[in-house]
């Protein structure tokens, strides 16, 4: 008997995968729990839309992430901060104060999403990161000035 799972079933297969089993398991396990629905024509036709409906999702978020990250690419922030002795700042620049900056921009990113390589803890210039989406990333730079 085929099913379509309807969630994730341990050591057996993931939500939406079409499977062969036996007829005794599908009425016994599957059934009952609601783990899966026998693959009719009618379901593999909602499958199938469901699916489409998924990846037409997916496609959108990446277009989207990729016109942020247009925009965002190139862009330069300047955060002025108080500074110390010899050019080394009281604190560091944080991913907040980069998203604070950012949002005064016009652009508004999830500080978790900023990647900086190294805790910027003096005046000056530093590339980074923002992570939009897992396949689209924006470089930009930051300037660092003093306050004073």
């Amino acid at each position: 008997m085929k099913v379509i799972l309807l969630q994730d079933v341990k050591n057996f297969g993931t939500k939406g995968e079409v499977k062969e089993v036996a007829e005794g398991y599908a009425r016994n396990f599957l059934f009952p729990r609601e783990l899966a629905v026998e693959a009719t024509g009618g379901h593999l036709k909602q499958l199938h839309k469901q699916e489409k409906l998924q990846a037409d999702k997916k496609a959108k978020v990446l277009q989207e992430a990729q016109k942020k990250a247009a925009k965002l690419e190139g862009m330069t922030v300047e955060i002025a901060m108080r500074v110390g002795e010899n050019g080394r700042l009281f604190g560091s620049v944080t991913t907040a104060d980069l998203a604070l900056a950012l949002k005064k921009k016009g652009v508004t990113v999830d500080k978790r999403k900023i990647d900086l390589s190294e805790p910027i803890k003096s005046v000056g210039t530093y590339p980074f990161r923002v992570k939009l989406h897992p396949d689209v990333d924006a470089n930009l730079a930051l300037i660092v000035t003093s306050e004073n």
